[in-house]
């Protein structure tokens, strides 16, 4: 008998397991390096340039200034006003895409006529590209000669209108809540399908109304649906950039301008690499706080319901 047999035998059924788990874990590797390499490092490089005053106008003058371009940041009324714009346009996107995508859920959730037609046809905003959306919105819809909202308005005297240059966040919010609400649509009615048929009928035979029974079954087992639809449309819409730069280009002014836009603004206008480069680590570490938090309460939810459940 050789001795690697007797050294085999004395492995330890912890040291097995650890082995097993390098084996497994080996082939994810390379996918765990590229992640790394492209989105890590750009981040330290954003950070690094975040304590530096740099400005491309000057691109010999580049010194230390530690944490002063934060302090500048938040001392910056229009980047205040740039993360009020992005908290309302986000929230405001977000709610109203979520009840309608809850209503449209709700009426699909049952057999009629034409029933997978209707559901690709509402499905469509949401394949359509950002940019592609906000033109469609801003030349179609809102133009204040030709546009269609003002056609369906005229009868009210509301027709001549100009609702981009008068109400630019009201026409970004609902150019943005056509694009979204398919989305959670979707996700709404998952929820509504994985619904146990026999909970349903059991309301019925009690004689519960149909408001009863969505109040009191059909909500509360769609709350972790629409918490994730709410975390994930969080997450995108806070980033939007494209609608924003079609159809408003943040304008009148800062008025429909949120943080990625003046960020933007701020390294390709401005040539501002310090600052710029504090704002976005600021707008990163409070997406991280906020998706963490959020992320946290769904995963209680999904605990208290497994808890429920056994």
């Amino acid at each position: 008998m050789t001795a690697a047999a007797p050294a085999a035998r004395r492995r330890s059924p912890a040291a097995v397991e650890r082995a097993e788990g390098w084996s497994r874990r080996a082939p994810l590797l390379p996918a765990l390096a590229f992640m790394l390499v492209v989105t890590q490092l750009p981040f330290l490089f954003t950070v690094f340039y975040s304590v530096q005053s740099w400005n491309l106008l000057r691109p010999d003058s580049r010194s230390f200034v530690g944490l002063a371009n934060y302090a500048a940041v938040f001392t910056d009324t229009q980047f205040l006003t740039a993360a009020l714009n992005t908290i309302l346009i986000t929230a405001s996107c977000v709610l109203v895409a979520m009840l309608l995508g809850i209503a449209l859920a709700m009426l699909l959730d049952r057999r009629f006529l034409g029933r997978g037609v209707v559901r690709t046809l509402l499905i469509t905003p949401f394949l359509v590209l950002p940019v592609a959306t906000a033109l469609l919105w801003k030349n179609i819809m809102f133009d204040p000669v030709f546009g269609l909202i003002g056609f369906l308005l005229t009868p009210f005297g509301l027709g001549d209108l100009d609702w981009v240059s008068q109400y630019p966040v009201v026409s970004v919010v609902t150019a943005l809540v056509w694009q979204w609400t398919p989305f959670m649509m979707l996700l709404v009615l998952a929820g509504l399908q994985s619904q146990g048929r026999d909970v349903i009928e059991a309301g019925q035979v009690d004689g519960a109304g149909r408001w009863q029974m969505f109040v009191a079954i059909t909500l509360p087992h769609l709350r972790r649906y629409i918490e994730l639809g709410v975390l994930l449309g969080s997450i995108y819409v806070v980033n939007t950039f494209d609608t924003i730069y079609m159809m408003t280009q943040g304008g009148p002014g800062t008025a429909s301008a949120n943080l990625p836009f003046y960020i933007y603004q701020r390294t390709f206008l401005g040539f501002d690499i310090g600052q710029s480069a504090a704002m976005g680590v600021v707008v990163v570490v409070g997406t991280i706080i906020v998706a963490t938090l959020a992320l946290r309460l769904i995963f209680r939810t999904f605990m208290s319901a497994q808890e429920g459940n056994s």
